[in-house]
């Protein structure tokens, strides 16, 4: 398969979508935040569709958006938090694309994710715990499929792109 595109994982709060934009400007390359993707194709926001559907039928429309997504190439590709939790989507990405994970601590995720507001899985919970009970479920899922890891924390985006740019010259030129 084709490995043109570029995919960023990682939890809610690292900057996926910051860095995503940013990164594909650099790379001129064409961006999409598979998020606000599935929400512009169903009409209705994340926190809607997970009260109507639940979490699988959001995980349903996620494997459905990866898999269209894949396809389009080239582009960078920013992925929900959860995306990785569907083998499906950890093949798909890991097929077709460079998969790049930003890792970031709870404690700068939770200074970036503010209470949770348009998060579902964030409502009505302990920021922290629950932060920590998503790290430790889709961490390693998170690793098994990367292509390479940048830590975000306490990085300004235009950094975070910077070492992206430098490690994937590194790793996709020919020897």
């Amino acid at each position: 398969m084709d490995k043109r595109n570029i995919y960023l994982i990682g939890p809610m709060g690292t900057g996926k979508t910051a860095v995503g934009r940013q990164l594909a400007r650099h790379l001129r390359m064409n961006f999409v935040d598979s998020d606000a993707q599935i929400e512009a194709v169903a009409g209705i926001d994340i926190p809607y569709i997970f009260e109507r559907e639940g979490e699988a039928g959001f995980r349903e429309r996620e494997k459905a958006m990866i898999a269209q997504l894949a396809e389009q190439g080239p582009v960078v590709v920013a992925t929900g938090g959860g995306a990785v939790l569907a083998p499906e989507n950890r093949q798909r990405l890991s097929d077709t694309g460079t998969v790049v994970y930003l890792q970031t601590s709870v404690a700068q995720q939770l200074q970036r994710v503010r209470g949770g507001r348009g998060r579902p899985l964030l409502k009505g919970v302990d920021l922290a715990r629950r932060l920590e009970e998503l790290r430790e479920i889709r961490e390693p899922l998170y690793r098994q499929i990367a292509d390479l890891t940048v830590i975000t924390d306490n990085l300004r985006v235009t950094k975070v792109v910077e070492r992206i740019a430098q490690e994937l010259r590194r790793i996709l030129s020919p020897t």
